[in-house]
């Protein structure tokens, strides 16, 4: 049986040598992601929601014990940017809460629920608005990636300000688009008793935390 034991000290020191040899020109031909975080491939216009590609992410503390998630997906709306004026920055987004996702059947079920007769649905009803945000300013940070988004956010027919931290994640073509993309990811605490959204409190957390990734193709 071969054993590297008996192989002479040089062939030894010679083998790493020539495997890295051999996988160098592999790299080197492995494909170069598409999208960097770099702003000088930032570039003026306006930009639409991919919505295959953006996510509203949102957590809730349940009983003390522990956290649970769930989704919104399939956001739809506009970015205008200038990449050298950008607290001049305008987002609009429409996220469809009547396609909520959770772990559970029954949750999801739940939080569809039609109200009862003369009573105000437990969550959001079974055919319920959509959420929107509409940005009113955006404060860019020292950093020149990331930005405080203040605006107006509606949800089960009220609306509040809320300011989302921003962070610039990526930029560049979409090889099958061939668009110009740009995305971003974003992060938020809301009340969800502001909403009207108030059932189980407060064994179910008031606080509801958003975590949000977007992608934007320019048109």
């Amino acid at each position: 049986m071969f054993s590297l034991n008996r192989m002479p000290r040089a062939l030894k020191l010679a083998l790493p040598l020539a495997l890295i040899a051999a996988a160098t020109p592999m790299v080197a031909q492995m494909p170069e992601v598409p999208g960097k975080a770099d702003k000088a491939r930032v570039t003026a216009g306006t930009y639409t929601a991919d919505a295959g590609h953006s996510l509203v992410a949102w957590k809730v503390n349940h009983f003390g014990f522990n956290d649970y998630f769930g989704l919104f997906g399939d956001v739809s709306g506009t970015l205008e940017i200038d990449p050298a004026n950008p607290a001049a920055a305008k987002v609009s987004v429409k996220i469809p809460v009547s396609k909520v996702v959770t772990a559970s059947a029954g949750l999801t079920g739940h939080l569809l629920k039609p109200a009862a007769e003369g009573k105000p649905a437990d969550f959001f009803g079974a055919a319920p608005a959509d959420a929107t945000f509409v940005s009113t300013s955006v404060a860019p940070g020292a950093d020149g990636m990331s930005a405080k988004i203040t605006g107006d956010f509606t949800l089960n027919g009220v609306t509040k300000p809320v300011t989302i931290d921003a962070t610039f994640a990526g930029a560049g073509t979409n090889p099958f688009s061939k668009a110009a993309t740009l995305g971003f990811h974003g992060k938020t605490t809301i009340k969800r008793s502001d909403f009207n959204v108030k059932y189980g409190l407060p064994f179910v957390s008031d606080d509801v935390t958003l975590d949000i990734t977007a992608a934007f193709e320019k048109k």
